[in-house]
């Protein structure tokens, strides 16, 4: 336990030493992430925003055949413009949306039957969902009001073509309504500092020490190779612990001063804390899986190449849940990743965390730690591993 301790307190004292790496670790991987995330955010809400109140301007393909549409359009502020070739123009990006009348529409208004109109957007441009939404509801609007109008000429209450009103009552959290998609993103970012925020430690310990041939004189002491190994990661770990906190009230600060949804996921101290108990076994997980990849590596660019390719593994529960969205179980909880996903979720949406969900998923997270713990103390047991070249 001395020599664990003694490791620990060494490599945490280089770290410090080491201003380059330290403001890597501690000030760099932490502000980014906190930063980027509440800005696109801002963007996002700021470009909605612009869009939903500036009067809109569309070609309105037709447009002879309904005067009284187009007015009513442009008195909800929907202006007609001429565009020779709408078409292009929506291909080519240049046009969100536009209105197309159908030929036979005025034959058609006349003798009381359905008029065809047709919105005309490409579905696949999500800048262009907002102008779509509001001109198909304006739309909708006018439908409905000369629908009633028909009805009450011909004598007959609007109501009859009602027969049914249907109405929603919404149960989610106010929380999980404010944050809408940024609640998505936001486990990710978390899971990925709490995996990789001992990753510039970890390297320096492991392969940096192999290239600088300094980790043979220190396997060569009295020490246990368990313990050196075992300092190394609990340093590893110490360090993560530091960079989550700073990233958690990076969050918490600037999502106050964020606009809209992001202002949402300013959650309180005591919502910070439970994040911080569901991201403990992702620090200890990263930290040994960390030093036992890298710890094969002969120099710290290898290691670089080996542990990139880990950050695509938090970004794949993020990308099936919004594919595919699934409702919680019992095994869920179980699975690295997957699990910190559905964990942080249910405290962003302020949804309650049953005693067995927490039983399960601490035992399988702190568990898989152990093993990869153990597995790195294996691979220092290897003679090779003091050889640098």
């Amino acid at each position: 336990m001395k020599a664990l301790v003694t490791v620990w307190k060494k490599e945490l004292l280089e770290l410090v030493r080491d201003r380059r790496t330290l403001a890597l670790t501690l000030l760099f991987a932490p502000l980014l992430g906190p930063l980027l995330f509440i800005g696109m955010a801002t963007l996002g809400e700021s470009k909605s925003k612009e869009q939903l109140e500036k009067p809109l301007s569309i070609a309105i393909a037709g447009a002879e055949r309904a005067p009284n549409l187009v007015a009513w359009l442009a008195s909800q502020g929907i202006a007609r413009k001429d565009v020779a070739d709408p078409d292009g123009a929506i291909r080519a990006q240049e046009e969100d949306v536009y209105l197309r009348i159908g030929a036979d529409y005025a034959a058609s208004w006349r003798e009381g039957k359905p008029a065809l109109v047709e919105v005309v957007h490409d579905s696949t441009r999500r800048d262009a969902d907002i102008p779509v939404k509001r001109l198909e509801a304006l739309l909708g609007q006018y439908n409905q009001q000369v629908g009633a109008l028909r009805l009450l000429a011909r004598g007959i209450n609007p109501g009859v073509a009602s027969p049914m009103t249907v109405s929603r009552k919404d149960l989610s959290t106010p929380e999980a309504r404010g944050a809408g998609m940024a609640a998505m993103l936001l486990p990710y970012l978390l899971i990925l500092g709490a995996f990789m925020g001992s990753l510039q430690l970890v390297l320096d310990t492991t392969a940096g020490e192999r290239e600088r041939q300094s980790l043979e004189p220190l396997l060569a002491t009295p020490a246990r190779r368990g313990a050196i190994v075992s300092g190394k990661i609990a340093a590893a770990c110490s360090v993560g612990i530091v960079s989550l906190v700073l990233t958690l009230l990076v969050f918490r600060v600037g999502a106050v001063f964020a606009p809209g949804a992001a202002k949402q996921l300013a959650v309180g101290f005591s919502e910070m804390a439970l994040m911080l108990v569901v991201l403990l076994p992702m620090v200890f997980l990263g930290g040994a899986l960390l030093t036992y990849i890298a710890a094969a590596a002969k120099s710290v660019k290898e290691a670089q190449s080996y542990t990139t390719a880990l950050i695509l593994l938090p970004m794949i529960p993020t990308i099936i849940l919004m594919v595919s969205p699934v409702k919680n179980q019992l095994w869920m909880f179980a699975v690295p990743f997957l699990a910190q996903n559905q964990m942080l979720l249910k405290v962003i949406r302020s949804e309650p965390v049953t005693v067995t969900q927490w039983a399960v998923y601490l035992a399988a997270g702190f568990g898989l730690a152990a093993l990869l713990w153990y597995a790195a103390v294996r691979r220092y047991q290897q003679e090779r591993l003091a050889v640098s070249s």
